[in-house]
């Protein structure tokens, strides 16, 4: 009698412990498994996590990288994080060269999905989930195998026309890509050489075509040999009147601080993305899967869109967007973005 009640006892125990562990995620083991884990206590295991791996490393390419880490270590007191900022291109052979020496230094990176692409193709990033994918749109998620995704689209910037309201009249202000032809504006635009008026010039032609970009060059388009910021100052001083190659972050910024000038979308824009994507050798994998939910979650949107003046994949601002690397393998972009910067380049040879 003893023994059957025991026994019942037992098993009646067993069926709850395994009940209970049925409702749960199992906790992660590896890298891989954390990348994806799910559980409802995701954000506190990260953040446990990160803090007693104390600190790690960021690539980027954002500007405002240094005021976006003191928001972040705000929020999560006992977690140091180290940057590092250039180019996308630039990271992406600084990470090549640090796998083939088997120094694995960065953790995770936000940068352009070109370089992205490299290192995808290099087997050097590690597919994750986050809570916050569900509400990003396909086209902002590099999809990996199952629900994971190599990287997401947290940024964008717009490629469109800006200029200076002092210099330019309204009425010469155009509204698309037709009013670039306008005689009044013959003379007066000028471009930066480099990859943004490259993917500019291929928003113009997949909208259209390439007979467009012959007449545009009839427009006596200036081309100068600076670019982001610096290309920017030349519009807010008025020395460029107007440009098809203007960042609307970089306009919003200068407007925000009083300088006359505005910007202006064309019929297809083109943008410039940043998307957060995680090494797959990281060795500090809870801070870096924590930065990526930060910047993923509407508390990091909010953060880039009102006080870094980004665009967000999960606005509809109005417009008609592009992604000009969408669809593409590395090897195909490489060789549309030589076509383009060779379009590019002959505005100068008028």
């Amino acid at each position: 009698m003893f023994a059957r009640h025991s026994l019942f006892t037992t098993m009646i125990l067993l069926s709850s412990l395994l009940g209970s562990a049925w409702g749960q995620s199992a906790k992660p083991m590896t890298l891989t498994d954390l990348a994806k884990y799910t559980g409802s206590d995701r954000g506190r295991l990260l953040y446990d996590g990160a803090k007693k791996e104390g600190k790690f490393l960021w690539y980027t390419s954002l500007i405002a990288n240094k005021e976006i880490v003191k928001i972040f270590e705000s929020k999560y007191p006992g977690i140091t994080v180290e940057t590092y900022r250039a180019s996308g291109t630039q990271l992406a052979t600084r990470v090549l060269a640090e796998a083939q020496s088997k120094r694995y230094l960065g953790d995770v990176i936000e940068t352009s999905p070109p370089g992205l692409m490299v290192l995808r193709d290099s087997q050097l990033l590690l597919p994750y989930t986050s809570p916050y994918l569900a509400e990003y749109p396909e086209a902002a998620q590099q999809k990996a195998t199952g629900d994971l995704v190599y990287w997401t689209t947290d940024r964008e910037s717009y490629i469109g026309v800006g200029y200076n309201k002092k210099v330019l009249p309204t009425a010469d202000v155009p509204k698309n890509f037709d009013d670039l032809l306008k005689p009044a504006l013959k003379g007066k635009m000028a471009i930066s050489n480099d990859d943004v008026a490259a993917r500019f010039v291929g928003t113009m032609i997949k909208s259209k075509g390439e007979g467009f970009i012959k007449k545009l060059k009839d427009q006596d388009v200036t081309v100068h040999g600076v670019n982001g910021p610096g290309f920017n100052e030349l519009i807010v001083s008025g020395e460029v009147p107007i440009s098809f190659t203007a960042i609307h972050s970089n306009i919003g910024h200068a407007a925000d601080k009083g300088a006359p000038v505005a910007w202006v979308p064309m019929d297809l824009v083109g943008a410039i993305s940043g998307s957060v994507a995680v090494f797959s050798h990281a060795q500090h994998p809870y801070g870096a899967l924590l930065l990526v939910d930060f910047l993923l979650s509407p508390e990091g949107q909010k953060m880039l869109i009102e006080t870094f003046k980004h665009g967000s994949p999960l606005k509809d601002y109005g417009f008609k967007r592009w992604y000009p690397e969408e669809g593409l393998t590395t090897s195909q972009y490489d060789q549309v973005m030589a076509r383009w910067q060779k379009q590019v380049s002959e505005f100068a040879r008028k």
